[in-house]
């Protein structure tokens, strides 16, 4: 029997653990069960899969005590997870204990007003899932195109080869102490892994350096066209700092200074996060605890160099989906505050 794991609810699963002993039926998991998950990553999910069995971090909800909508109770344990998560403990890892969860006020009207209140957060999320669809298929559609344009990651002999190092200067955000250079919000601004996803900067959860403190990590200020690459938690996520984000500072991330004329930098991002440099980073990571990704992993790390005008014409579709994905983009933030918006109109 599959065991669910908190990556197999949050769609980040890439293995499917296995359990073959006895197991008591309270464990088992069916298609339609309702599932919290109460470490790390506080949320509550449909399961829709084949029969399975829980794991030590994940409640399975029985509705056996009154008659409930199952699409009501999942919006409304939506909207008070967070609340939840200000009374969860732990330091490094939330977590979210049954009796906390046990006590939590849950507003319970008559069944027709909870399934007409089901019926209309359905639909916004029935909307907010086809946006986040549409960002997906256009993220894969941009993989497609690289591979059509440059051949798989067993195809490198197709073209020159060089390390990073030679085509890109490389260095490393502030590590030893950050802490000592941050302020509130009226600081510099100051890249994190948090900040870094594949081809994107994720515009929230800043950290802020006093202008003293920018001043003396000058290194670590970013420009337009360099590469941000994670080196702790997720090593090798890359993204392009854009002229938006240009001059802020960063903290225990490799920075690239690119050679435009060479190398595109959104081409080098693109085989950083493609599995053609993503395997060469998984053998160059150490930690056994926390996967980790240092300089000299990404100077010594083999890319292929085609022609710079093939890499151009890469950057510009690129460059057209991300407009699409930006139109995208605003529709989701709209119907997520809408979302927000009717939820605390139902449950306060």
């Amino acid at each position: 029997m599959p065991i669910i794991r908190i990556q197999d609810l949050t769609g980040n699963s890439y293995q499917a653990n296995r359990y073959n002993g006895e197991y008591a039926p309270k464990y088992e998991v069916n298609d339609g069960d309702v599932l919290i998950s109460w470490s790390a990553s506080l949320g509550v999910y449909v399961w829709h899969g084949e029969k399975a069995l829980l794991n030590q971090h994940i409640f399975k909800v029985v509705f056996d005590k009154t008659e409930i909508s199952k699409a009501f109770f999942v919006h409304q344990v939506e909207s008070i997870l967070e609340k939840a998560a200000s009374e969860a403990h732990g330091a490094t890892m939330r977590h979210l204990t049954k009796p906390v969860f046990d006590a939590l006020p849950f507003y319970l009207p008559p069944l027709d007003e909870q399934r007409k209140i089901a019926a209309v957060l359905d639909k916004v999320s029935n909307l907010i899932a086809k946006r986040r669809q549409q960002l997906d298929k256009l993220d894969e559609m941009v993989k497609a195109k690289f591979v059509e344009m440059f051949g798989d990651e067993h195809q490198f002999d197709k073209w020159n080869c060089i390390s990073v190092g030679d085509i890109a200067e490389i260095c490393v955000g502030v590590v030893i102490k950050p802490t000592q250079y941050y302020t509130d919000n009226s600081g510099i601004p100051a890249f994190r892994s948090l900040n870094i996803g594949a081809m994107t900067i994720k515009n929230t959860d800043w950290v802020y350096f006093t202008k003293e403190g920018h001043e003396k990590n000058k290194k670590s200020i970013v420009r337009e066209n360099d590469l941000l690459v994670v080196r702790s938690g997720a090593p090798g996520t890359a993204c392009v700092v854009t002229k938006e984000f240009a001059g802020y500072n960063a903290v225990d991330i490799i920075i690239a200074h690119p050679n435009i004329e060479k190398i595109n930098p959104f081409f080098l991002a693109m085989f950083t996060n493609m599995p053609h440099g993503m395997n060469q980073i998984r053998e160059k990571t150490g930690g056994a605890a926390q996967q980790h990704f240092n300089v000299g992993g990404y100077k010594s790390l083999n890319v292929i160099l085609p022609p710079i005008e093939l890499q151009n014409q890469f950057a510009a579709f690129v460059e057209q989906t991300e407009k699409s994905k930006t139109t995208i983009s605003r529709s989701l933030e709209k119907l997520e505050t809408l979302k927000k918006a009717l939820m605390q109109e139902y449950f306060g």
